[in-house]
C-alpha cells in the first residue's frame, strides 16, 4: 500500500493547524466608558477580550470612529496580552466634533485586520 494517501493527510492536517490564527475569532469589545473633560475632550477606556496567541496573533489596536467612519482617535497595542484577559486601555485628547452625541468603537488584531462589529456609544 502507498504512503501517499498519509502524507497529503499529514500536509493538509499540518495546513490546517497553521491557518489556525487567521480563522480565529476577532477581537471582542466588552465594555467602553468615555468622559468628557474640562477642555472639551474625550477619554475613551476599552475593554477587549481576544485569545491572543503572540506577536504573529494578537489585538494590535482599537478605534473611534463618528458614525459616518471617519476615525476619530486610534489606540494602538503594543504587544500581546496572553495572560491578560480581558484586558482594558485608555486613550485621551479625543476630540469629538460639536452636536455628535453618538461614535463607534472598532477593535483590529494581527493579522485579522479590523473587525467589522463595531460598539456603539452614546456620549453623555
Amino acid at each position: 500500500m502507498s504512503r501517499f494517501p498519509n502524507m497529503v493527510r499529514h500536509f493538509i492536517i499540518t495546513l490546517l493547524f497553521l491557518s489556525l490564527p487567521a480563522m480565529a475569532e476577532p477581537p471582542k469589545i466588552d465594555h467602553v466608558s468615555a468622559r468628557q473633560a474640562e477642555n472639551g475632550t474625550w477619554r475613551f477606556s476599552v475593554t477587549i477580550s481576544h485569545p491572543d496567541t503572540g506577536w504573529d496573533h494578537y489585538a494590535d489596536a482599537w478605534r473611534v470612529l463618528d458614525m459616518d467612519g471617519k476615525e476619530l482617535g486610534t489606540r494602538a497595542l503594543a504587544h500581546p496580552h496572553v495572560d491578560e484577559q480581558p484586558f482594558t486601555r485608555s486613550l485621551s485628547n479625543v476630540r469629538i466634533p460639536e452636536g455628535v452625541k453618538r461614535v463607534q468603537v472598532q477593535a483590529r488584531d494581527k493579522p485579522g485586520g479590523w473587525n467589522p462589529k463595531t460598539e456603539i456609544i452614546t456620549l453623555k
